[in-house]
């Protein structure tokens, strides 16, 4: 995330707001109008008025401006984790499977028992560490915040009780397909769970701010091997839930699912927030004037 702060120099500034103390109205003391950014006080040389206080004027209107759109990123980004981790709860509770971390953080928990909070955060950081040694940087912090919040959130759905609102209040309708049992109502919340961690993951990307570890780690992959976006990621997300699965955790139908339908859910769902919500994506560069949300595999 980047808050545009460090090119806020006074040339920087004036670039963007050309302070011109001659543009003056010829034979008038009068200001000239012309378009562009709030007017300017402009006057002649020698008035008295130092150009660096108008500046420094200007460089705190642009820094609160700043702020007050950081302000709405946050809320952009911790409501989308909220909202993830609530479809990741609903992915546990119907068990069918869940999405490829969490099987591995389950199945890491079921050995070390310290809860998913502590063991999403013990896979963050291992994935940092990777990314750390192989690009030799200090690797951004966002993926671990959102990583281990979504773990800590689980952690907290679960001592709430929220299944007795959604798979527990709801009818046992038991279908046969392909041999299976199924519970219909499971897969319903299944469904429900897919399109609600979609329509989070679309507001976490367009917030600016958090990226998951799996795509940090995919985009250094793509960069060093040349990689496709695609084949980047399912390499790592088979990866994921198959040590999951060796460890216990559930994999099902959901784990193939999430896979295949919540990546392309998400440019749906940040279309439908640019044109109707007027959520701006700070997540993907645009070009000018292009309302685009696609995502720069």
């Amino acid at each position: 995330m980047s808050m545009g702060v460090s090119g806020c120099t006074i040339e920087g500034i004036e670039k963007l707001y050309p302070f011109n103390p001659h543009r003056m109205l010829r034979g008038a003391g009068r200001r000239s109008i012309s378009p562009g950014p709030p007017p300017l006080l402009l006057l002649p040389e020698g008035y008295g008025v130092k150009k660096e206080w108008t500046m420094l004027k200007l460089l705190k209107q642009y820094m609160n401006q700043e702020m007050k759109v950081f302000r709405y990123q946050l809320v952009y980004y911790f409501f989308g984790i909220v909202l993830f981790s609530l479809g990741a709860k609903c992915f546990i509770d119907a068990q069918l499977g869940t999405d490829p971390l969490d099987v591995l953080v389950i199945g890491l928990n079921k050995h070390l028992g310290v809860g998913l909070g502590v063991c999403s955060s013990l896979i963050a950081i291992l994935f940092l560490s990777w990314w750390m040694v192989w690009n030799r940087a200090l690797p951004p912090m966002t993926p671990f915040v959102s990583t281990s919040a979504v773990g800590f959130l689980l952690d907290f759905w679960n001592a709430l009780h929220v299944e007795q609102y959604t798979i527990d209040a709801m009818p046992v309708v038991n279908v046969m397909i392909y041999g299976h049992e199924l519970n219909l109502y499971a897969v319903l919340l299944d469904v429900i769970a897919l399109l609600v961690c979609s329509y989070a993951s679309s507001l976490i990307i367009m917030s600016g701010i958090g990226i998951r570890i799996m795509d940090l780690v995919a985009i250094t992959m793509i960069e060093k091997w040349g990689w496709s976006f695609f084949r980047a990621k399912m390499t790592l997300e088979i990866g994921l839930f198959s040590v999951g699965w060796l460890l216990g955790g559930p994999m099902g139908v959901t784990t193939v699912l999430f896979l295949f339908f919540v990546g392309p859910f998400i440019q749906p769902f940040m279309l439908m927030n640019a044109t109707y919500l007027r959520i701006p994506n700070h997540g993907i560069n645009q070009p000018h004037g292009e309302n685009s949300t696609s995502v720069m595999h």
